[in-house]
């Protein structure tokens, strides 16, 4: 699937500072380019524009990714997906260190014995970091959390399967590359990278950990 068409900033008011204006554009150039950089060696992944949320910061965007390999008997084509919200103030906010915020979430369904590995969570954690230092993507203030969701049936579904899906929320600031150049496009990338890593797709950079594929799909 071609890349979404151009990426639109949520409204902001007419009397917003030009400078402002034109930062934030420039962030969006290299996420699009983050954009066309994962698509052109990773067909599988799929990204689509979202509404950006419009309380959190003055200016926002938002895309959302979804990964979809070639679907065996019986199984669905969907593996994992994600979503990657970047928010913009100039003045900066609590908890950030600059004028941009990076949102991330992750999903993938993970088999129930790998799952129940303690360290699932550390392994999953370094997914992202790993990612974003192979990326040379610069970063400050990270934070996040994982989490293992077990699914299981009843009643007229006792026969479905459990489901493990593992979940990651994360949040960071991009540091600057000088001349208000974040290189977004890096961080696209990472994003990116930690949701195929959880999603046990072939590495295309060396040192991020990655489970094995899987036959079970993603079912959101």
């Amino acid at each position: 699937m071609p890349p979404p068409r151009a990426l639109r900033p949520a409204a902001t008011p007419d009397d917003r500072p030009r400078t402002a204006e034109t930062a934030f554009r420039q962030a969006l150039s290299e996420v699009e380019a983050g954009i066309a950089g994962v698509s052109l060696v990773r067909p599988q992944v799929s990204f689509e524009s979202e509404p950006p949320p419009r309380r959190l910061a003055p200016q926002a965007m938002a895309i959302a990714a979804s990964i979809e390999l070639e679907p065996g008997e019986n199984d669905e084509a969907e593996v994992g997906s994600g979503r990657f919200v970047l928010l913009y103030d100039r003045a900066g906010q609590d908890g950030w260190a600059g004028p941009f915020r990076v949102i991330a979430y992750l999903r993938a369904d993970l088999e129930p014995e790998i799952a129940a590995d303690p360290l699932i969570g550390q392994v999953g954690w370094s997914w992202l970091t790993e990612a974003l230092d192979n990326r040379l993507a610069g970063y400050a203030a990270i934070s996040g959390t994982v989490t293992r969701v077990v699914t299981e049936g009843f009643g007229a579904k006792q026969d479905q399967p459990v489901a493990t899906d593992f979940e990651m929320r994360a949040s960071w600031s991009p540091v600057s590359e000088g001349q208000e150049t974040f290189a977004l496009d890096r961080h696209v990338g990472a994003w990116a990278d930690a949701l195929c890593a959880a999603c046990g797709m072939a590495q295309v950079a060396p040192g991020v950990a990655q489970l094995p594929a899987r036959p079970r799909r993603y079912r959101p």
